[in-house]
């Protein structure tokens, strides 16, 4: 089946990105990976650059799959911390955001230009979003983008700290409370009020 084989390409790049970085990883190690020729590869992705695009975009609709039973936006705070959660249980996929991350701070394209977008796009999605529910501030006294780019400074310390803590178990549940506070709603401070704190 055509659209099983190129997932299985991308999960088999996940892999070999998160391992190996962009510049380490080539055409014939996510081949190998994924038990396919070099041409079959690029049969569905022409080049190293479009692999890594469509790699960062599969790791978005891994994501945007898993909430898809929740209620998105009810409760911002779960959300988030059961996105920290899902990543904890598929660890390359954090990996490869982290990956991405430094070599888009050293300057390296395609990471650089796709880490700006993103950024920008994420902020800009969620102080309209913010706006849209509290007004220009929030109940916790913080202005919409003020809090809309704490939110994402913590969902990405919290991806760099949890890869090397012994304890990550934890993270979901400090995120959830973190946010609680930044968008001024109720603090929740048990692991039973959200799924993304188990296990």
């Amino acid at each position: 089946m055509v659209s099983g084989q190129r997932e299985q390409i991308l999960e088999a790049a996940l892999e070999v990105l998160a391992a190996r970085g962009f510049k380490g990883t080539s055409i014939d190690a996510v081949a190998e990976r994924a038990g396919l020729t070099r041409q079959g590869v690029l049969h569905y992705f022409p080049s190293k650059k479009r692999l890594l695009l469509e790699i960062l975009n599969f790791r978005e609709q891994l994501h945007r799959e898993h909430l898809a039973d929740r209620r998105v936006g009810e409760d911002w705070a779960g959300d988030f911390a059961e996105a920290v959660a899902f990543e904890q249980d598929h660890p390359s996929l954090a990996a490869v955001h982290s990956v991405v991350l430094a070599e888009a701070v050293t300057g390296q394209e395609p990471a650089a230009g796709y880490v700006r977008e993103r950024c920008c796009s994420l902020q800009d999605h969620l102080t309209a979003s913010l706006v849209e529910r509290y007004g220009q501030r929030l109940p916790s006294g913080l202005s919409a983008p003020t809090a809309a780019a704490a939110v994402l400074a913590l969902v990405e310390g919290v991806h760099q700290l949890w890869l090397v803590d012994p304890e990550a178990h934890r993270y979901p549940q400090i995120v959830r409370e973190t946010m609680s506070v930044l968008l001024g709603a109720e603090t929740a401070t048990t692991e039973s009020q959200s799924p993304a704190t188990k296990g």
